[in-house]
């Protein structure tokens, strides 16, 4: 059953304290890492990527940098020539995530919904996967917490839907609840043989 009024404002102001407080108390534990990730990956720090949010809209999503930048003269092309050890920790523990709370707080992105994908990918989904857009793209959502970048595309777009279709205020709790949990164990943190997730080649019935 889809939220209400209510639910949606609660959901919001949950956003904007948890996006703010978690800015601020963690401000300096941010600005360890971005030193860290200067010295050992380079700059920028930052890695901003446009993903399409609530209605497909295009947004600028901020992260910490994990991976060294692209550098044909040294072999580092492909996620796993440019992944270290370093930025694979960040990963696994979502360090990384931290300045999205920037997006959070901006209204961008809620702290749970459909995680936002790639632009190129708009045009990939089929009319069911599409709705995901119906709703603000979250740090974590329910993919996430039932294998996060271990689950097919199909499972975890379907799981998106599937949110979109009964989410609720308490629903969220109990997403960010088990978000925790999947953190502490780090699961599902990559898809099998990638140190990333493979690519959204589309679905049946897509558009052509």
């Amino acid at each position: 059953m889809k939220s209400g009024l209510a639910d949606r404002i609660a959901k919001r102001a949950l956003d904007v304290a948890v996006a703010g407080v978690g800015l601020l108390v963690t401000a300096p534990v941010q600005l360890v890492l971005a030193a860290v990730i200067a010295r050992r990956l380079g700059r920028p720090v930052l890695f901003v990527q446009a993903r399409p949010g609530k209605g497909a809209k295009v947004f600028h999503l901020v992260k910490f940098r994990t991976m060294l930048p692209v550098d044909e003269s040294r072999g580092l092309v492909t996620d796993e020539d440019r992944m270290t050890a370093f930025g694979a920790t960040l990963r696994s523990t979502s360090l990384d995530e931290l300045p999205t709370l920037w997006n959070v707080l901006r209204g961008d992105m809620s702290l749970v919904g459909p995680r936002p994908l790639l632009v190129r990918y708009l045009e990939r989904y089929s009319p069911r996967q599409a709705r995901r857009h119906d709703v603000r793209p979250g740090v974590t959502g329910l993919a996430q917490i039932n294998g996060r970048n271990a689950i097919s595309w199909a499972d975890k777009l379907e799981l998106d839907v599937r949110y979109v279709e009964t989410r609720s205020f308490f629903g969220d709790l109990g997403i960010l609840a088990w978000t925790l949990i999947r953190v502490i164990r780090r699961d599902g943190v990559t898809a099998v043989g990638s140190v990333t997730t493979d690519e959204f080649r589309g679905s049946p019935g897509a558009p052509a």
